[in-house]
């Protein structure tokens, strides 16, 4: 399970908003799957079906982590046109096993969010709750 502060968890589909209609990204940072912080970053694809991010955006995130004995906790990223569900890319993409994978999907109306483990050989749905 992912305990994500209500704030952080509309500020997250916020982001997805302003993005839209690109893929938005970031990191959520916290300890024991609690979430205390997020980090937006650019999408470098500029992409409504991909992203990535900056090697060197992600190190200035890594250091201000490790100055605030923080652990990196998800890996956030929307879908503008599609479910909240990982893409083959997602999945391809997945570097971090050990964090969660959190979707935001704009194709509702209402922005949906789920969060996920991608695994070598599954992928898993775990709760989120916003706190």
């Amino acid at each position: 399970m992912i305990r994500i502060p209500k704030p952080i968890y509309i500020a997250i589909v916020e982001h997805a908003r302003k993005e839209s209609p690109l893929e938005c990204c970031g990191i959520l940072s916290g300890k024991d799957g609690a979430v205390q912080r997020a980090f937006e970053l650019r999408n470098e694809e500029q992409s409504p079906v991909r992203y990535s991010m900056l090697p060197q955006e992600q190190l200035k995130v890594f250091e201000e982590m490790e100055r605030e004995s923080l652990d990196m906790v998800a890996i956030y990223h929307s879908h503008p046109h599609t479910l909240p569900f990982p893409s083959e890319t997602d999945v391809e993409m997945a570097f971090y096993p050990e964090v969660f994978s959190v979707i935001i999907s704009l194709k509702e109306e209402n922005p949906v969010v789920k969060a996920f483990r991608i695994g070598k050989y599954a992928i898993y749905l775990e709760e989120i709750e916003v706190i």
